[in-house]
């Protein structure tokens, strides 16, 4: 018989940071390593998060905002050199969650680490398909954007033999 997974009262809020990284465009569930189901763009990871059944626990890379995140007394310079490059982790074990601040940080992440092309389809920090799932809203559909089809007139052959003479 299967052994229950045990439930820890971060849980919810682990599955709701999953969700609002994947309302992202291009976003899916990686897993590195056995039990995990980090966020990533493309195959890079932007959200280490931990596993259901411990406290909850993110890593994601903060280029703008690192310094002050390192400030907080839960953050820590991600291990394996990737606090060099600006990844910060935070642990929540008997630590107040603030959960607008998590949802900034996978926002910065998915910015940092996502193509420019998706980025652009956010619009600014903040807006977008990510926004309005944090507002438990659904995400509006984008319009397509129409194209300029004319294309500048060709010289005509007449005139493009003369110049090469």
């Amino acid at each position: 018989m299967a052994k229950a997974k045990k439930k820890h009262p971060t849980d919810g809020l682990l599955a709701e940071l999953r969700a609002f990284g994947l309302a992202y465009p291009g976003a899916h569930l990686k897993s590195p390593w056995p039990g995990h189901m980090d966020l990533a763009v493309n195959d890079k990871t932007f959200a280490y998060l931990s596993i259901d059944g411990e406290p909850l626990g993110i890593s994601c890379k903060l280029p703008r905002s690192s310094g002050v995140a390192l400030m907080l007394p839960f953050c820590k310079p991600t291990a394996y050199g990737l606090g060099k490059s600006g990844w910060v982790s935070a642990s929540f074990d008997g630590v107040e969650v603030d959960v607008a601040m998590l949802k900034a940080w996978i926002d910065e992440s998915y910015r940092a680490q996502a193509p420019k092309k998706l980025v652009a389809s956010l619009g600014a920090a903040g807006s977008g398909a990510a926004a309005a799932a944090a507002e438990g809203k659904p995400a509006a559909a984008k319009k397509p954007t129409p194209r300029a089809t004319a294309r500048p007139a060709k010289k005509p052959a007449k005139r493009a033999a003369a110049k090469a003479r």
